[in-house]
């Protein structure tokens, strides 16, 4: 909206033309989105606590997260709306990216309020059956890779890009949807189950879009594009600014969800932010990409997965504890340890999937 007002005053003021340029857009994404989110959660958290809205700590997991029962949740209402209000802002709302990237955020955040609500309207309820919560997600990721598979714009909606390799393209067809479908729901959940501990979902995830955001750009960019050898995607450039907006709001959102934290982001702010960084994957081609720069999430997800076929194949576990960061946990690591710990593996994951563009 202000942008679209801005940069038609071009014609009578000159220097409002800066609103044509990304990086310019980009920048006022991440300041708006940070200052919505600092701004917006001290009343949230009033307003959650008069409804009642706190977490329920699982009894069986580390001792010492007894003493956050009680903590306001569901804060990711206040990123998802920190994110749209942002892109609302400084957006070009006439982008089909644009408008698949805020579809994905909405509609995961959708997902996750409904789940969160269940969990505190009903103090013994544990939130969506996993069926159901599984079908919605699918259902909403489907659309999402259809909308990317028949995009008549997008010359490699189809194919899969091959990193550290110069435009090596493995073409999908049909299948790419599914497949797309995969990336989204892994990826939303993945964050979701690395969302165990203060801070450091919401730091990985700042990190992840960081890096996406300057790979991003670099693809919308046709000089850049060519000059790295990498795929150029017309009008994808545009969602430089939408990961400045995600970017934007994880940082006012960790400034309260830091150790010890005053506000969880709860399922609606994992699954939507998870859900935007696999739709991000697909439109941009960066899907394994994504498995590097999110590795983290990756290893969070595989724990579980190994910790749950060990038991059930030998009656014993492979960690102390799943998701991983639990095991450090009960192996003595204090968590803003394991936090920061956590966050240096994945500012290294962030530079090495950059590094992969320069070497092809």
């Amino acid at each position: 909206m202000l942008f679209s007002l801005f940069y038609w005053l071009h014609n009578w003021f000159t220097p409002f033309n800066v609103f044509r340029y990304i990086t310019f857009r980009t920048a006022l994404a991440v300041i708006t989105a940070a200052l919505v989110t600092y701004f917006m959660v001290p009343p949230f958290i009033r307003w959650v606590k008069k409804l009642g809205g706190t977490q329920n700590v699982r009894d069986d997991g580390p001792q010492r997260h007894l003493a956050k029962q009680g903590t306001p949740t569901m804060g990711g209402i206040v990123i998802a709306g920190a994110i749209l209000f942002a892109m609302l802002c400084w957006g070009d709302l006439t982008n089909p990216y644009v408008i698949m990237m805020m579809v994905s955020t909405a509609g995961f955040s959708a997902i996750g309020f409904y789940d969160d609500y269940l969990k505190v309207s009903k103090k013994n309820s544990k939130g969506l059956r996993a069926r159901d919560k599984f079908g919605l997600q699918i259902a909403l990721a489907l659309v999402l890779g259809v909308l990317v598979y028949i995009n008549p714009n997008d010359p490699y909606a189809s194919m899969l890009s091959i990193p550290f390799f110069k435009k090596w393209l493995l073409q999908f067809g049909w299948f790419y949807v599914p497949f797309s479908v995969l990336v989204i729901v892994g990826s939303s959940n993945a964050v979701n189950l690395t969302d165990g501990i203060d801070g450091l979902a919401i730091g990985l995830v700042a990190i992840a879009t960081l890096a996406n955001g300057v790979l991003i750009y670099i693809s919308g960019h046709k000089g850049l594009a060519e000059y790295l050898h990498v795929l150029h995607i017309p009008a994808m450039g545009e969602l430089t600014v939408y990961c400045g907006a995600i970017f934007g709001a994880s940082l006012g959102f960790l400034w309260y969800n830091a150790y010890p934290a005053d506000l969880f982001m709860g399922d609606v702010g994992s699954l939507g932010l998870g859900g935007s960084l696999g739709t991000l994957a697909i439109i941009s081609k960066q899907e394994i990409i994504l498995a590097v720069v999110g590795g983290i999430f990756v290893v969070e997800t595989f724990s579980v997965i190994l910790q749950v076929m060990s038991f059930k194949l030998t009656g014993k576990r492979i960690f102390r504890m799943a998701p991983i960061h639990h095991h450090f946990e009960l192996k003595g690591w204090a968590e803003p340890k394991v936090i920061v710990r956590f966050w240096i593996i994945g500012i290294m994951l962030a530079l090495l999937s950059l590094a992969t563009f320069k070497v092809r």
